[in-house]
């Protein structure tokens, strides 16, 4: 018999560059959590991690010098992720606020905490980062997850390599990456143009 073609999974939504910009800028510093919702933001975004990911991070796995933060992923996976001056700048502002030094913190002590001092809980995040988003977005899936999806988006559409970027997200198979690969007609021209030998006029 003739297999039928699978359906492809539906394409995540994702944020435009700008509106990026206008999502990290719409965080109000004065707010008492202001400086933590931002660094959130920014490391959701400029690191693609999932939320669960995100407030199991300790401050001793954010290698502030080397310019990676460690994380522990799905299945217990460890990987390495790279992160940008933004998410920097805005996490040094936060534990500035915090009144935090990283040499003087325990290692255990959790990156993002609530007023409390405890870990934050991930329905405060859910709920604070889907009203950031719907500020500057409509109509789409708004919960945190969008800005993994916009992460990994991102790169591809500046040409990263789909391993490269599975690996940053910590998926298990390139099958998961894949949803990713919907590179946009004018970027594909261009690579096109490129690097086929026939590509130029």
């Amino acid at each position: 018999h003739v297999e039928t073609p699978k359906i492809g999974k539906k394409l995540p939504d994702t944020l435009s560059k700008t509106e990026i910009i206008e999502l990290i800028e719409s965080v109000d510093l004065s707010h008492p959590q202001g400086e933590r919702n931002r660094a959130i933001l920014e490391v959701l975004y400029g690191c693609g991690l999932r939320v669960s990911e995100l407030i199991n991070l300790k401050l001793s796995d954010w290698h502030r010098n080397e310019g990676f933060v460690r994380v522990i992923g799905k299945g217990n996976k460890e990987r390495l992720i790279p992160f940008g001056k933004r998410a920097k700048f805005c996490l040094d502002n936060y534990l500035k606020k915090r009144a935090l030094a990283f040499k003087t913190s325990s290692k255990g002590t959790p990156l993002f905490v609530n007023s409390k001092n405890r870990r934050v809980p991930q329905r405060t995040i859910q709920r604070r980062i889907g009203n950031y988003i719907k500020l500057v977005a409509e109509g789409k899936r708004l919960g945190p997850h969008i800005l993994r999806h916009t992460f990994a988006t991102h790169l591809m559409n500046r040409g990263a390599d789909i391993r490269a970027v599975g690996d940053l997200l910590g998926h298990s198979n390139l099958s998961s990456t894949q949803v990713y690969t919907h590179v946009k007609p004018e970027r594909m021209r261009e690579i096109y143009k490129q690097s086929h030998p026939h590509g130029g006029k």
